[in-house]
């Protein structure tokens, strides 16, 4: 264990190592007197040896996995604090990519004292490193080296692809809000898929970290550009993808202001860009030849991303652009939408599907730069695949098959797409969002369901009556001494989990709990993949959003599914605690706590400062019933509000469109 003295680990950490709970870790720190003592961090969130914490699970018999990169993070942390931490990372990722094309420089250097090494790395890796961007201004802390050298045996273990790839995905972590807007993998997928990147030339011109780069190399491409504006970032892009032997070339400055593949052009450009970013530089581009389709707007960067990426592109070349929904339809924007569609650059627009964060679902724009003999389509193709992002390559490749260019003609789209004509959209919104257009041109396709939804809405009504629980008014009456949720945790009666940092929401094998299937009430709708630390839901678990938007805490009926993020899983144990008991008495909490506070500061309730009367078991259960019912009688009084919303917005539009008529009774 030399070279760990300095390692420290979170409590999070050593739940992810022992492949337990968080509620697991805090139980051993009470039960135990011989664990661990903090050696640094805060009394809320302390940090541990992991000398001292390896010793002490491998003294009591709990069982670990402890990676090379394990050790390797550990010490990184100890090192720096936040704000150099990407520094380090990079730095590291550059030696990983020197130590994969130079392996006897560093046998060579690796008997020297760690300041020989500190001066004298830097000036071996920066010629062998002329694609990697700022190689020759990386400079190493002597402090460092021993981090550097635990890194060389890592790689040897561990392998230097997934040892990097190991600690990108925890430096994410740390900068979660930083990378908040990294291109999740499904849609990085979605858009190589879309592109056929195979043998192709990719710019990504805002590249981030190389999520997109990193996905086209696995789908085949020929070779990579990047630009990020961010050094550390294009640093990470750089070394994740040179690890894999790729041909690339990624620089580190601002794409609009400071072009790097000015002159160059792609077969295929794929795009992330920052949005909202109203400091793009309007002021210095006034007349840049890019603009082709209209001098964006100070206040639609977007469109200028839009434009720079056609411009990057041969004749021919395909532009996958990832945009905020309101460019489609902002008025600003028309002008330059308006010429996208006239020359036929814009070929598609899909709605994608939101996150669990409540943001509005951005979309993602298909462009094409016209060859000087294209006629432009009459047709752009409209997705909405915010329920299912499987729709969106099944419309794209029916919209191509289905005529010349694409057009749309002759052919049969499914019910969440549309080939609109284009001359329907040059008015004077020139609206593009794909959930108004699939809504306004023609018939709506859910015509036919207005019979079952009547049928289904009445059923609904009439099973009201009977789920309200009868409740017996007795004045004002004091409840018995109370606890709270937070001195049962610390009696063993509840037992409280979330679920690990990396855990994922859209792809694997495993059916995941969201918090959108809780705030709805409908069963798993998530996928994941088996990760160290993940809880598995049990039938009585209570859950409830960490983030709370509306006062929501339900009891888990059937288990099997696994614990999704920004959930709170209470498990009681049920010969002491009735589950619905305890759901209902949060629910009464959020109640009133969002009766005193404003809305904003529901989120901020602490849910474990729910008072819990001491109650039997049997009066619990009693009072667990009607909490079961009135949330019964919630749901069903929701699901029926949504229908007759529905069938009111159907009958509407149906009877204006001619699809459906009054009945004859009626007359």
């Amino acid at each position: 264990m030399d070279g760990d003295t300095g390692a420290t680990v979170a409590a999070h950490d050593i739940a992810r190592l022992a492949n337990v709970g968080r509620a697991a870790v805090s139980n051993w720190r009470r039960r135990f007197p011989d664990f661990p003592e903090p050696v640094g961090g805060s009394s809320a969130s302390p940090l541990y040896s992991l000398a001292e914490v390896e010793a002490w699970l491998t003294r009591h018999g709990k069982p670990f996995t402890l990676l090379p990169g394990d050790r390797v993070w550990q010490q990184v942390r100890g090192a720096v604090d936040d704000l150099t931490l990407g520094n380090l990372v990079g730095a590291i990722g550059a030696f990983l990519v020197f130590l994969r094309r130079e392996p006897d420089g560093w046998k060579r250097l690796a008997g020297e004292p760690d300041e020989v090494v500190a001066e004298r790395l830097p000036e071996l890796m920066a010629p062998v490193l002329p694609d990697l961007p700022g190689a020759s201004t990386i400079r190493l802390d002597e402090r460092w080296i021993g981090i550097v050298r635990r890194v060389a045996e890592a790689a040897e273990e561990q392998g230097d692809r997934e040892l990097f790839e190991f600690l990108c995905d925890r430096y994410l972590q740390v900068h979660s809000r930083r990378y908040a807007a990294v291109t999740p993998a499904p849609l990085a997928g979605l858009m190589v898929e879309l592109a056929d990147v195979r043998g192709a030339v990719v710019l990504d011109p805002a590249c981030g970290i190389g999520t997109l780069l990193m996905a086209a190399h696995a789908a085949g491409a020929a070779r990579l550009g990047g630009q990020e504006l961010d050094l550390v970032s294009a640093q990470l892009a750089a070394a994740r993808t040179l690890l894999h032997d790729t041909v690339v070339r990624v620089v580190a400055g601002d794409s609009l202001r400071a072009d790097a593949f000015a002159g160059e052009l792609a077969d295929v450009v794929l795009c992330d860009p920052p949005f909202n970013d109203r400091s793009w530089g309007y002021d210095e581009l006034v007349s840049d030849p890019r603009w082709t389709h209209g001098l964006p707007p100070r206040g639609e960067p977007e469109l200028a991303w839009a434009q720079h990426c056609l411009a990057r592109v041969r004749p021919g070349g395909w532009v996958l652009l990832m945009m905020p929904a309101s460019v489609a339809n902002r008025r600003a924007g028309r002008r330059i939408r308006g010429n996208l569609l006239r020359t036929g650059a814009l070929r598609a627009v899909i709605s994608l599907p939101g996150g669990t964060t409540g943001t509005v679902p951005p979309d993602l724009w298909i462009l094409r730069r016209p060859e000087s003999t294209d006629v432009p389509p009459s047709r752009i193709l409209l997705v909405d695949a915010t329920a299912d992002l499987s729709v969106a390559g099944e419309a794209w490749r029916s919209f191509l098959a289905t005529g010349p260019n694409g057009d749309g003609r002759g052919g049969k789209l499914a019910p969440s797409s549309r080939a609109v004509r284009v001359i329907d959209l040059l008015d004077d919104e020139v609206d593009l969002s794909p959930a108004r257009q699939l809504h306004t041109v023609g018939t709506d396709p859910r015509t036919g369901e207005l019979e079952p939804i009547r049928l289904e809405l009445l059923s609904s009504l009439a099973a009201l009556p009977g789920m309200l629980p009868e409740l017996a008014v007795r004045g004002r009456a004091e409840m018995s001494t109370s606890t709270t949720v937070g001195e049962l945790v610390r009696a063993g009666v509840v037992a409280v989990h979330q679920a690990p940092l990396r855990t994922t929401v859209d792809e694997g094998e495993l059916p995941l709990l969201t918090a959108q299937d809780v705030l709805v009430g409908r069963p798993p709708s998530g996928r994941t993949t088996n990760v160290p630390g993940m809880v598995t839901v049990e039938a009585g678990d209570v859950v409830v959003p960490v983030a709370l938007r509306e006062p929501v805490a339900r009891v888990v009926t059937e288990g099997g599914s696994v614990l999704g993020p920004q959930l709170l899983l209470f498990r009681v144990d049920q010969e002491r605690m009735d589950p619905h008991f305890l759901a209902g008495l949060f629910r009464a909490f959020q109640h009133q706590a969002a009766g005193v506070r404003s809305a904003s500061l529901l989120a901020r309730t602490d849910i474990r400062r729910t008072p819990v009367p001491r109650l039997s078991l049997a009066e619990q259960r009693r009072y667990g019933e009607a909490f079961r019912r009135l949330v019964a009688f919630a749901d069903t009084i929701r699901s029926a509000a949504s229908l007759a919303e529905t069938l009111i917005c159907l009958s509407f539009n149906g009877l204006a469109d001619g699809s459906i008529q009054p009945s004859s009774t009626a007359d």
